[in-house]
């Protein structure tokens, strides 16, 4: 019995604590769209895309030609020739296929350049964030942009624009923002997901 009322209270002390913490929410792909380096960065990582696509497709137009004009010229190969031919073409495809994987594979360019134009507005977003839990002494803040399901959430608690204005930037339109409405809770316990709001600053 005794342990019983132990585990009871120490459930209540938890849930007493848990309901006095302060909790917000942030939406990063909200807070991406204003930073105007980030929309910099997406155009030039689209173009180098768009780019190196099609000096890959460049490459298998010329492997293709290769191929059609080995087929009509077979007839006339002699057998060494046509090894030969057929040798060039593999190698080709090869070349072709280390190029495609070199740009586009895990860790190819596209994703190193990513890395290095993306990675810095990031940092600069989660020390932002950080700086703003600390400030506001905040247990959690979750992000409504992630996969964390957030069925309702009351405006008052959202922080993006505190993140941008923090970051040295003007608040946001919401007009046309992705996820303008949705996600968090409501009176300190948690709507579906069980994610709990934050007190206002």
């Amino acid at each position: 019995m005794k342990k019983l009322i132990s585990i009871a209270a120490t459930v209540f002390l938890f849930t007493l604590s848990a309901s006095a913490q302060k909790y917000a929410y942030v939406e990063t792909e909200y807070i991406l769209s204003n930073v105007p380096e980030y929309k910099s960065a997406q155009s030039q990582i689209d173009n180098m895309s768009v780019q190196w696509q099609k000096e890959i497709e460049a490459r298998y137009a010329e492997i293709d030609k290769m191929y059609r004009a080995f087929q009509a010229e077979s007839i006339l190969l002699t057998d060494e020739m046509k090894k030969k031919r057929e040798n060039e073409i593999i190698a080709k495809e090869k070349e072709a296929k280390d190029l495609q994987k070199q740009r586009f594979g895990v860790d190819g360019d596209l994703f190193k350049k990513r890395q290095e134009l993306v990675k810095p507005i990031q940092d600069k977003i989660y020390n932002a964030i950080k700086a703003l839990a600390e400030k506001g002494n905040f247990a959690v803040i979750f992000d409504k942009s992630s996969d964390l399901s957030m069925l309702y959430a009351n405006p008052k608690y959202d922080k993006s624009d505190d993140i941008l204005v923090g970051m040295g930037y003007k608040k946001g339109n919401r007009s046309g923002a992705a996820g303008a409405k949705g996600g968090s809770t409501e009176g300190g316990k948690p709507a579906g997901a069980g994610t709990p709001p934050s007190d206002k600053k």
